[in-house]
């Protein structure tokens, strides 16, 4: 385990966050099993000739906080975690929850209260860092992913340590493409969808913000989308587990939205108005990452998969919509799970889960590995 985090501390601190001397970085992590990650960080970043700084977290101490806050609670909160986070260049997070549905009873009411109040600080972090996202294998992630510890721990390694560089050339056509393209359709099992992407731009993703990674994002032309879309994959949201989500747009609207629990989606959609309008979309293309494990970070990465997210867009694809919802939510088009159609100005680009253009097949798995 020491060498592999080792290798690991060296992509999060070399590559992704690419720390220079002299430069401030925030090491926030949740739970004891990820100290010893949490550590190999804190040593390289001084071997970088940085300055490492602590957060530390903990879900059922966070559950309290959110049971009981107040607005004027939480403005504070804003302010001083803003400050902080303004005086840093860099940020690495480390999530190794040993109970993820810790949040499963908080109302949703205060989950929403608290997400719009500490909404700035999420975004200077986003838009204004450098920073990555990641999580540590322990029991809870690998009962997610049906494996042993040894199992998922020997998966977790390789997808998180996997030659990034070689993704991020492979990725240069697709930014391309995408770049280039109005009109999108998207075609599986409950789903026909179209909107645009005119004009938005495309962002790739092969290391530098999310490990695990893997995807190509740009966001649809906010009042554009029309049509039904079907996921069929869960998503674990606030603690809770949400499967069967389906969702009627028009003109980029969510006008109707049902799932194993209706209320409480729609409660979500309903934080403030724009978490009924899409601010990402973007095709997964990470070998390793096959089948969904309800953790976002690995399931949006799946290799022939899309997803397509309520709420907020980013400040480098930005499509006019803000929210304090970012909520990606994944739909696999690979034969297994239904298989399905993407198709960029009425061309075929990915049938199956697999690219079907010649300057594109270099993002299939079979390439990548």
């Amino acid at each position: 385990m020491d060498d592999r985090n080792k290798k690991l501390a060296k992509v999060l601190v070399g590559y992704s966050c690419a720390v220079e001397k002299g430069e401030r970085v925030l090491v926030s992590y949740s739970g004891d099993t990820a100290k010893p990650l949490a550590k190999q960080i804190i040593k390289e970043i001084y071997a970088s000739g940085g300055f490492p700084y602590t957060e530390i977290r903990d879900n059922s101490i966070e559950r309290e906080i959110l049971l009981g806050c107040s607005e004027e609670q939480l403005r504070y909160m804003q302010e001083y975690q803003l400050n902080q986070m303004k005086g840093m260049q860099s940020y690495i997070a480390i999530r190794a929850s040993d109970n993820t549905s810790e949040h499963a009873d908080v109302p949703t009411s205060q989950q929403n209260l608290y997400s719009k109040m500490l909404e700035p600080v999420l975004r200077y972090r986003v838009d204004k860092t450098k920073w990555v996202v990641l999580r540590y294998p322990n029991n809870a992630m690998a009962q997610l992913a049906g494996m042993s510890l040894e199992g998922f721990e020997d998966f977790y390694y390789d997808v998180c340590t996997m030659d990034y560089a070689k993704m991020a050339k492979a990725m240069d056509p697709l930014i391309d493409l995408m770049n280039k393209t109005d009109k999108v359709r998207i075609l599986c099992p409950g789903t026909d969808l179209s909107f645009s992407i005119k004009g938005i731009g495309a962002v790739k993703c092969s290391g530098e913000r999310n490990i695990p990674d893997g995807e190509v994002y740009t966001a649809p032309v906010k009042n554009s989308m029309n049509g039904i879309v079907s996921y069929n994959t869960p998503s674990e949201e606030d603690g809770f587990t949400y499967e069967n989500i389906v969702f009627e747009v028009k003109d980029g609207k969510i006008i109707k939205a049902t799932s194993n629990d209706n209320q409480r989606i729609n409660t979500l959609l309903d934080t403030d108005e724009g978490a009924r309008y899409f601010g990402e979309f973007a095709l997964g293309v990470n070998p390793y990452i096959l089948d969904p494990m309800k953790d976002t970070l690995f399931d949006e990465k799946i290799a022939g998969s899309f997803h397509l997210t309520p709420g907020c867009a980013y400040e480098d694809a930005f499509n006019g919509n803000k929210s304090a919802v970012h909520w990606d939510l994944v739909m696999i088009q690979r034969p297994e799970y239904g298989g399905g159609e993407i198709w960029f100005d009425d061309v075929l680009i990915r049938k199956d889960g697999l690219f079907v253009l010649p300057e594109l097949l270099c993002l299939n798995p079979d390439q990548l590995k």
